[in-house]
């Protein structure tokens, strides 16, 4: 009983300031995530590409980046990023958390690319479409589609990341949480009540991913009904 008094009291006198840090988080997750997706990018056409320089960097920066345990490399890029430019806690952390998931999201995007018959390659070029316009235009609209729910685990796999930003003083989610339990010495309670803030935003995304993945298909769907009516 005294446990869910607790909890309650914690929502009444800091739901506020914990609505503000969900937002910190959710922005940090975006702008992380993003920075992830175009180094991914990056990396994955680096993969897939025939030059063994580029491949033998991607290799290297995957193998670094899914070797070393997350929160060693959070310290490490924030205060080597921090060394070179003057940036903000939360600047510092998106690069810091962008380059970590990039490296996964690399391997995905290099996955669904691969999966592209290559003989849809070969169409485009005949076409006289160049590499990276048939790439734009043909393989790339197709593999992101294949991509999307190993993706969209990943970016709920970066929302739940995000909170180690705390250590290097970003006050999203978990960082109002370590200040809050330091201050009403109820830290079970307040853990717990992080961890339903954390469940919603997971939750949220899953909707979120979920509801494009249908609308995709439905797409798929009405592009084949087109074709068999046209035949």
């Amino acid at each position: 009983m005294d446990f869910l008094t607790n909890v309650t009291s914690i929502f009444q006198k800091h739901g506020i300031e914990f609505l503000k840090a969900t937002v910190l988080t959710i922005e940090l997750t975006i702008v992380s995530l993003f920075i992830a997706c175009v180094i991914g990018l990056v990396f994955a056409f680096f993969k897939v590409s025939n030059i063994k320089i580029l491949e033998s960097i991607a290799n290297g920066y995957i193998f670094v980046v899914r070797g070393m345990p997350l929160i060693v490399q959070l310290m490490f890029l924030y205060y080597g990023i921090s060394s070179i430019f003057t940036l903000s806690d939360f600047a510092a952390g998106s690069i810091a958390l962008g380059i970590h998931s990039g490296a996964y999201i690399a391997e995905i995007f290099r996955g669904s690319i691969q999966s592209i018959d290559k003989g849809q390659m070969e169409a485009g070029r005949s076409l006289g479409m160049t590499y990276f316009k048939t790439m734009r235009r043909i393989i790339l609209p197709q593999s992101f589609k294949r991509a999307i729910p190993a993706l969209a685990n990943q970016f709920i796999i970066g929302l739940k990341d995000s909170s180690l930003v705390a250590y290097i003083a970003v006050s999203e989610l978990f960082n109002h949480a370590l200040s809050t339990q330091a201050y009403n010495y109820m830290p079970l309670e307040t853990y717990f009540v992080v961890g339903i803030y954390y469940l919603i935003l997971v939750l949220l995304f899953t909707l979120l991913f979920n509801k494009l993945e249908s609308r995709l298909d439905v797409g798929r769907r009405k592009k084949r009904d087109k074709v068999e009516i046209a035949f």
